[in-house]
């Protein structure tokens, strides 16, 4: 590209911008995009033939980068980004779903694609931008590929019984919407991927997001072939190779049995190992009956050709008998079992088993000190619900290496946390933080909604008050790609990992009896139609109503408390011009507090007191203790106190922690109090009453109650001093002589009366000379 070509779109009022021929010019396209504020720089790189993989050798990298939002990393040490947060990996699979289906299946060269976030405002999200700006790469670029694409993200508010769907909503719009749904569309209007999450929302209202998503993507792809007519390179052609046709047929016609067996065998288990034995016997056959002549023929495409005939048959039986690999009817859903707390340390744990995938999903509750902190380009967030998810090898008889979570990991943990977190109660009322971690220990089709399911149980086992309880289940489909009938096909409930691998879909839908709460799909094919997407919505709500029914056969609601391992927290709100009463000069007040009571005390700025520990006692005796600091005591209220200090004039009574009130002299007795250690004593316990708080919020106490209060009220009255006989008349008025004493107040005011008053001419003291 010699020069540079720039286009823009106005997109739902905004400008959307593409740029292509002045930054990266030595990969094979490249486009910078921009959408308000945000930027995005995309940039594709085909490399060499790779045939000896076996598969299409696409990696698509997200790089977030901190200065896009102007910012530096957090960390005092490290300053420098370090390995893809798992907001990159998500948005790095969302794009990888979004544009694989459309890649020629004999294709097989090395594909990279690389998004790196340059600059972000906040407002509008980059993943679709990057979508969108990752498809016109491609479509300008030599690589075959049956583009483009347009994605768009689609929210929904309703209110006053209008509803409105709306596009691209930012984060403020986004709290209001009942769903955050990111679609990915062909021209033809076919979707090729869905990710959503809702809070418990209808079919019909993700449905009707994704028709009127249409209109949208449309203009994206119209967008982007305007400019692949301007800039685009011709693409390659990709060959067919002959010869693993013909071994394909061959196989077909000369080895049904044994690939009806091998069906049979892996319909138990994920892995796709057992075919060894057949694909030996086939290469030496094959070897064998080669002249020296003819092309030598290759193990790994014999396997190759075994796996596509064993999809092809699988797939036949399904299209024209309804015969699953594993005997089940289209629309059945595999043996279930459940349990719950199955550990005995935990605070919660549970055991969700569909067919032969088992999941264990263990709940960690812990105080909001613990939640996790995100930095990104946009700032610092925190969560306080977490889910995490584990699948070794040995879940699908395997070896491995163990390490680092996987993208495909973080992905199906990011799904599970999705489709519970509608149903997860605030802060306000269960204030925990909430780790989930699902354990995969067997495999074989649809983990993430094992772990969804399994999430639900272990939460309800910890005492966590869910909203409603959550299932999952996912979807296949079965269709004949050369038939011109659109009906030609057949959708699976509840799939196994043998028809995942050889079927066009999955499609996961999470949700409650009252809605869906998250949905996911990936297709192998150019996409779903609207009314494919409407019939399996309508055949996934049965399935999950089945599911959520055998759950709630083993546990039917939340149990009443945590466990008995888990901390105990309680909650208190204070108003926030109290907050410096509670944690005191230097935090001396919070201290004692945490020492005392041995609980933890963490106070927001807007007034929130968390206090956590692991005694009920504890927890309960500082919670007291922080009320206690905050609460406004009224006169006519009687406390017991202890006797904090004497002066000559009263002592000075702590009626509640850290709150102090004196008690006169002339409040401790009926008779005359000369000494206050006549009656008190520090660190004794005596009864009070708060009689006054004056206008600088002092309280003022007594010690005198009924009768004897009553006479100390009359004498004050009357004037009287306390002690004095009944019939006794009014205090004599004290007279006292002027005093000349040149520091008496007296001599002092009338000096100030005789002296002039002074202009203010600077200071008045002078500098001392030395």
């Amino acid at each position: 590209m010699d020069k540079k070509t720039s286009v823009t779109l106005d997109l739902g009022g905004k400008t959307l911008t593409f740029e292509t021929g002045l930054l990266a010019r030595q990969a094979t396209s490249s486009i910078l995009a921009r959408l308000g504020d945000t930027t995005v720089l995309v940039t594709v790189v085909m490399g060499q033939e790779r045939p000896d993989l076996g598969y299409f050798p696409l990696s698509v990298e997200y790089v977030e980068r901190l200065y896009a939002g102007g910012r530096i990393k957090g960390s005092r040490w490290v300053k420098r980004e370090g390995r893809p947060s798992d907001d990159a990996i998500l948005t790095a699979r969302l794009i990888d779903r979004s544009i694989r289906p459309l890649f020629p299946k004999e294709f097989s060269r090395e594909v990279q694609i690389v998004v790196t976030v340059l600059s972000v405002d906040g407002e509008n999200e980059p993943d679709t931008l990057a979508i969108n700006a990752v498809s016109a790469a491609l479509a300008i670029s030599p690589i075959p590929w049956n583009g483009p694409v347009g994605a768009v993200r689609m929210g929904y508010v309703k209110d006053n019984g209008n509803s409105e769907h709306f596009l691209n909503p930012g984060s403020a719009e986004l709290l209001l919407s009942e769903i955050d749904i990111v679609v990915t569309q062909t021209k033809e209007g076919k979707t090729l991927m869905i990710e959503a999450g809702a809070k418990q929302a209808s079919e019909d209202v993700a449905l009707d997001s994704i028709v009127k998503s249409h209109e949208h993507t449309v203009a994206i792809i119209s967008f982007i072939e305007d400019l692949a007519k301007k800039v685009g390179k011709k693409k390659e052609e990709v060959k067919e190779n002959p010869a693993f046709h013909e071994l394909v047929a061959k196989i077909l016609k000369t080895y049904k049995e044994e690939i009806s067996a091998l069906i049979k065998a892996r319909a138990t288990k994920e892995s796709g190992g057992g075919s060894e034995e057949l694909v030996n016997k086939i290469f030496e056959e094959e070897v064998a009956a080669r002249s020296a002549e003819e092309h030598p023929i290759e193990k790994k495409m014999v396997a190759k050709a075994v796996e596509y005939v064993s999809f092809k048959v699988i797939r036949e039986n399904i299209l024209t008998k309804g015969d699953r690999p594993d005997g089940r009817k289209v629309d059945e859903v595999r043996p279930i079992s459940c349990m719950v707390s199955v550990l005995p340390r935990t605070h919660g744990s549970a055991i969700f088993q569909r067919g032969d995938t088992q999941g264990l999903t263990v709940v960690t509750l812990g105080s909001p000190r613990m939640e996790q902190l995100i930095e990104s380009a946009e700032g610092e967030e925190s969560k306080r619900y977490i889910h995490h998810y584990s699948m070794p090898p040995y879940s699908v008889g395997e070896t491995g290496r163990m390490g680092v979570p996987s993208r495909r990991e973080v992905g199906h943990g990011a799904l599970a946390e999705r489709a519970l977190s509608a149903v997860v109660p605030s802060q306000d009322v269960f204030p925990y933080t909430i780790r989930v971690v699902s354990e995969i220990l067997s495999s074989n089709g649809s983990t993430s909604m094992a772990a969804t399911c399994g999430s639900t149980l272990a939460l309800m086992d910890a005492g966590v008050p869910i909203i409603k309880p959550v299932a999952g289940i996912a979807m296949g489909l079965m269709s004949d790609l050369s038939s011109k009938t659109a009906k030609d096909y057949v959708v699976l409930t509840d799939i196994i990992g043998l028809e995942d691998f050889s079927g066009d879909m999955d499609f996961k839908v999470a949700g409650t009896d009252s809605g869906v709460t998250a949905i996911q799909l990936d297709v192998k094919i150019p996409g779903l139609t609207d009314a494919q997407i409407k019939e399996i919505f309508e055949k996934a709500k049965v399935g999950r109503m089945f599911i959520l029914g055998k759950m709630l056969e083993v546990m039917k609601a939340s149990r009443s408390g945590v466990s008995e391992y888990a901390p105990k927290i309680e909650m208190v709100h204070i108003p926030v011009e109290k907050i410096g009463e509670v944690i005191g000069t230097g935090g001396r007040i919070i201290k004692n507090i945490i020492a005392t009571t041995g609980a933890t005390v963490d106070v927001e700025d807007d007034g929130s007191v968390t206090i956590s520990g692991t005694s009920e006692e504890s927890v309960q005796k500082a919670t007291e203790w922080v009320k206690a600091l905050t609460r406004e005591v009224q006169p006519g209220e009687e406390f017991e106190g202890e006797v904090k200090r004497i002066l000559p004039f009263g002592a000075f009574v702590e009626i509640l922690p850290s709150k102090e009130g004196m008690v006169h002299v002339s409040q401790m007795s009926t008779e005359f109090v000369k000494n206050p250690t006549d009656i008190v004593q520090i660190g004794q316990k005596v009864k009070v009453r708060v009689i006054e708080i004056d206008d600088q919020g002092r309280i003022n106490l007594s010690m005198l109650f009924g009768e004897d209060a009553k006479a100390r009220s009359e004498l004050r009255k009357e004037g009287r001093p306390m002690g004095a006989p009944t019939g006794a008349g009014p205090r004599p008025p004290f007279n006292r002589e002027p005093s000349t004493h040149p520091l008496s107040m007296q001599f002092r005011r009338e000096r100030m009366e005789k002296t002039p008053v002074r202009r203010n001419r600077g200071s008045f003291r002078k500098k001392p000379s030395f």
